[in-house]
């Protein structure tokens, strides 16, 4: 049996290594926040949610749009969903339980396997249950489909074929072994027989009148009962083996059910925390490569707004066919978090999620990367814009045609001239490869140079700032400015009118 529910023809994986470009994806992208919300204190949840949004970028349109599916399943039933999941943690906690034996014998794995998979039929029954109740009820191709497997797979036949295999492996009448003499009159092919249920074992080896030989072993003879008890172990051990492996098989649905449901949990979770704020989220439109698409209604930064714990101005964005958008304004203007909003929505639309926004349409990007400004560490042992160069170098050596790419104040750490000079070739070298450009920078050279240019493949948003110097967080389409407005904030920090 199989789950399914994060990709139609295999299962999830969430064990991986962070690549160091996911590393920095979550340090500027304060995606930490984003996976702390959706996990709730659940360390298992967290450690699902950040491999499978991180991962999501590997997606394509058909896994983009299945997840999505079961996913609006999911916020339309989320206690039937919950419920499932629970049932899936309380399978794996109660199994866990189970005393299997400091050394295992045959008898004891025997043992075990048996009250295991009491256990686990009685859980699947839950789950055939919740099937037959709410399965109808379901629109997703994954959940119709799960839900359709439970109900065939497990049906009353399959549970009562369970029990009474369960109900002869106690062994009520005895444990009928047959075995052959071996070299040195040595025991071989020991083999379990099924006993007769209308006569007890002696007669169906003797035959019904005939007088069986009999051996008693006495209380005090330890060896004897060992020896007696290797014998019953020897014949048990091949159906004991197949006992723990059919536990084991239906343990793995579980954990794999459990697994996969997390990853939805966390976005109930997510979710519900901003219906409380009064957020608005919105299921995305993605689009496959090679089209440039990317425009938005009211998107906001997630983390900001789960952060504050209020609603944050949205932005929106009409960067469709477009390659390049360059963002300048004043200081403390919005800019930093609009590029984050755009970072965050590409990745959880990728990954299946709904977005931060009132509306979202983007292409898929095989890969995203973040070139933030660093704060400065002493221990490096060259210029900050020599690690800032290498950092790039680092991402031009990852990235595809169809990657994007989030400056964040780049090059800013030389003059003016030379900070201009060096992002404007990169760009330039970016853009030809057809790579999509988010870049906020306060270099008037290099921002004021592409706006001379009129590219097509270009657009321009500013800042919004009122005359008084007050900030609305909004981002509109407009020429550069030479200055960023730091005035405003020496003035607003200090109480001075008179700044130079």
């Amino acid at each position: 049996m199989k789950a399914l529910l994060l990709y139609r023809d295999r299962d999830f994986e969430p064990l991986h290594e962070l690549s160091w470009s996911e590393e920095a994806l979550i340090q500027d992208l304060e995606l930490n926040t984003l996976f702390d919300a959706m996990a709730l204190g659940d360390k298992f949840v967290r450690g699902v949610v950040d491999k499978a949004v991180l991962s999501g970028l590997r997606n394509d349109l058909e896994t983009i749009i299945y997840r999505q599916d079961i996913l609006k399943d999911c916020l339309k039933k989320p206690s039937v969903v919950r419920e499932i999941y629970d049932l899936a943690v309380e399978t794996i906690t109660e199994e866990r339980k189970i005393y299997g034996g400091v050394v295992r014998y045959p008898s004891s794995t025997l043992r075990r396997s048996m009250e295991a998979l009491q256990l686990l039929v009685g859980m699947l029954k839950k789950l055939r249950q919740i099937a037959d109740k709410h399965g109808s009820t379901f629109e997703s191709a994954g959940f119709t489909r799960l839900f359709a497997m439970l109900q065939k797979e497990l049906s009353d036949e399959y549970f009562d074929t369970v029990q009474d295999h369960l109900k002869e492996l106690r062994f009520g009448g005895g444990v009928l072994v047959s075995a052959e003499l071996g070299k040195g009159n040595k025991g071989t092919n020991y083999v379990l027989r099924k006993q007769d249920k209308k006569h007890g074992w002696i007669e169906w080896v003797l035959g019904a009148g005939q007088r069986p030989y009999s051996l008693h072993i006495s209380d005090r003879d330890q060896s004897g009962a060992k020896a007696l008890s290797e014998l019953r172990d020897r014949g048990l051990n091949l159906v004991a083996n197949a006992l723990a492996q059919s536990d084991d098989h239906i343990l793995s649905f579980f954990n794999m059910l459990r697994t996969e449901l997390a990853f939805y949990v966390g976005c109930l979770n997510l979710h519900e925390q901003l219906v409380q704020l009064g957020e608005p989220t919105s299921f995305p439109l993605p689009v496959a490569q090679p089209n440039r698409r990317h425009s938005a209604i009211g998107l906001y930064d997630v983390c900001l707004a789960l952060t504050m714990q209020q609603k944050i101005v949205g932005n929106d964005l009409n960067a469709d066919n477009k390659e390049l958008v360059i963002i300048t304004g004043a200081n403390q203007g919005g800019k930093s978090t609009f590029l984050r909003s755009v970072g965050v929505s590409q990745l959880m639309m990728q990954c299946g999620m709904f977005v931060p926004a009132e509306a979202l349409c983007s292409n898929i990007c095989d890969s995203l990367f973040t070139h933030f400004k660093r704060e400065e560490d002493t221990t490096m042992s060259s210029g900050k814009l020599d690690e800032e160069l290498s950092r790039m170098s680092d991402i031009i050596d990852s990235m595809t045609a169809n990657s994007m790419v989030l400056f964040n104040e780049s090059f800013a750490a030389t003059n003016e001239r030379e900070g201009s000079e060096i992002a404007a070739q990169i760009i330039r070298a970016l853009v030809d490869r057809r790579v999509k450009v988010f870049f906020v920078t306060h270099l008037y050279e290099f921002a004021h140079g592409f706006y001379k240019k009129g590219l097509e493949h270009a657009i321009f948003l500013r800042a919004e700032r009122h005359d008084d110097g007050r900030r609305t967080f909004k981002l509109n389409e407009g020429e550069p400015l030479q200055t960023s407005f730091g005035g405003d904030l020496y003035s607003k920090i200090f109480g001075a009118n008179d700044y130079n």
